[in-house]
């Protein structure tokens, strides 16, 4: 006989275990299934780890940079063995922390590959085969690096970033294709620690779909840190080189050029994943992957549910974790409680990047009138007095009512301060309105004040 939930959860990642808990807390009976570790990817294999070893790199970065602060500390090394267990430290108290509110919130958790076998029926494929009888569904299964068919590819050391992130050994000399957001934090995190690193990107910009001059930024500060990053470029194979190198080759120019390097990783996104998860008979609607949802998150049977990057869009931790909110307040007839409308991006590199809302560019194609009023972050007292690189803050507001669009960050702490500007976006606030607010001295913040000023 099946045991029997109100909702039955597809994984247990930022969406899915989030959404358990959210619908646990309405009265509804709850299972969570999920076939590797609770959180998902996330905190298993990208934001939490990735973040983790950064922080560890960036710390050994400031060391070697510090005397002329009048710190000396001789010669600092870093053990990347120790970084990784530290690493897996913190991990294991993060997902511990998850069980314990599965525990506390009596959500049933099942170990094992979830499959849609019916329309109220997940089979669960685990030690053994369980079959659980659901009124509702919802598929949270994320997302899996994507590897594109380049000739190579498949060779020694050419990684994702789920097996560079467990790697115990630095490679001295790489290779980065993709110079998006996972990209550019590995660049931080290799550069750090003072390896050579080359990133090749086909689009004419890193980190295309953020403000252009962040691009800018980054791309010169990075060069200063070893880093050499060719756009518009396009790799056309790997081949072995000798004693265990590997040759990058691509396109530049119309020129073939190529870079001997120790590894290579290949970070051009992730896909959803959908491997195993219908059973026969069972025909969601798709398209080039992606799980087709509407504005309710419900697929094309009424009570199967998706969100996260499993349906595309933003393929944020964030946004999954709030798309699960929306959907279980869509399952008991509640208005849904979160605005989608205001959705941080952020990059974890020295300095941080931090958008929200509008660019300038994006608010004029969609024909609205704006002005732009931007900060430098280097007149900014806490960024001297901390030895903060180029920055600035940048804010784009509507020109007849000065009400908040967006807002560009490239400065120490951007991934916190964001969420002002969010909460601006969403309550309508305008610029008058943000400069009204007292931010206290020294602080990174005052340059907000000094941006809405500007």
């Amino acid at each position: 006989m099946a045991d029997t939930f109100d909702l039955v959860v597809i994984g247990a990642g930022p969406g899915g275990y989030v959404a358990a808990i959210e619908s646990a807390k309405k009265g509804m009976k709850t299972a969570l299934v999920e076939n590797r570790e609770l959180g998902g990817t996330c905190l298993n294999r990208g934001c939490i780890p990735t973040k983790t070893i950064m922080h560890s790199t960036e710390l050994f970065a400031e060391l070697k940079a510090c005397e002329h602060l009048g710190i000396h500390v001789g010669e600092a090394s870093y053990n990347m063995e120790e970084i990784q267990e530290r690493k897996e430290e913190v991990l294991d108290q993060l997902r511990s922390g998850i069980a314990m509110l599965m525990k506390k919130n009596k959500i049933s958790v099942y170990e094992g590959t979830g499959s849609i076998t019916s329309p109220h029926e997940v089979t669960v494929q685990g030690e053994e085969t369980t079959v659980l009888a659901a009124e509702k569904i919802l598929i949270a299964t994320g997302s899996v690096p994507a590897m594109p068919p380049i000739p190579g590819a498949d060779l020694p050391n050419v990684v994702n970033s789920d097996a560079l992130l467990n790697r115990k050994k630095v490679y001295q000399r790489l290779a980065i294709i993709g110079g998006g957001v996972i990209g550019m934090e590995f660049a931080s995190i290799y550069s750090a620690l003072g390896c050579q690193v080359t990133v090749i990107e086909a689009l004419d910009r890193v980190l295309a779909n953020m403000d252009k001059e962040i691009a800018q930024n980054l791309k010169m500060i990075l060069k200063k840190r070893n880093v050499e990053i060719h756009t518009k470029a396009k790799v056309e194979e790997i081949v072995e080189g000798t004693d265990g190198t590997l040759i990058c080759r691509y396109t530049e120019k119309e020129a073939l050029q190529e870079v001997e390097v120790d590894g290579i990783l290949v970070a051009v996104g992730r896909r959803a994943n959908t491997d195993g998860l219908f059973g026969e008979g069972m025909e969601i609607s798709t398209d080039r992957g992606k799980i087709l949802v509407n504005e309710n998150y419900q697929t094309n049977y009424s009570n199967i549910y998706a969100i996260g990057d499993v349906i595309g869009g933003i393929q944020l931790a964030h946004v999954a974790s709030a798309e699960g909110i929306n959907a279980v307040a869509h399952m008991v007839n509640e208005k849904l409680p979160i605005n989608m409308g205001a959705i941080p991006g952020c990059v974890y590199t020295n300095p941080e990047i931090a958008t929200v809302g509008l660019s300038k560019e994006e608010a004029e194609a969609a024909g609205i009138s704006v002005t732009t009023h931007k900060y430098a972050m280097s007149a900014n007292g806490k960024s001297v007095l901390s030895n903060q690189e180029r920055g600035f803050i940048k804010v784009v507001a509507e020109a007849e009512t000065g009400k908040i669009l967006g807002a560009q960050m490239m400065c120490a702490r951007a991934t916190d301060m964001i969420s002002e500007f969010g909460t601006a976006i969403t309550g309508g606030m305008t610029l008058a309105e943000m400069r009204s607010v007292i931010r206290p001295h020294p602080t990174f913040s005052e340059g907000i004040t000094e941006a809405v000023s500007a």
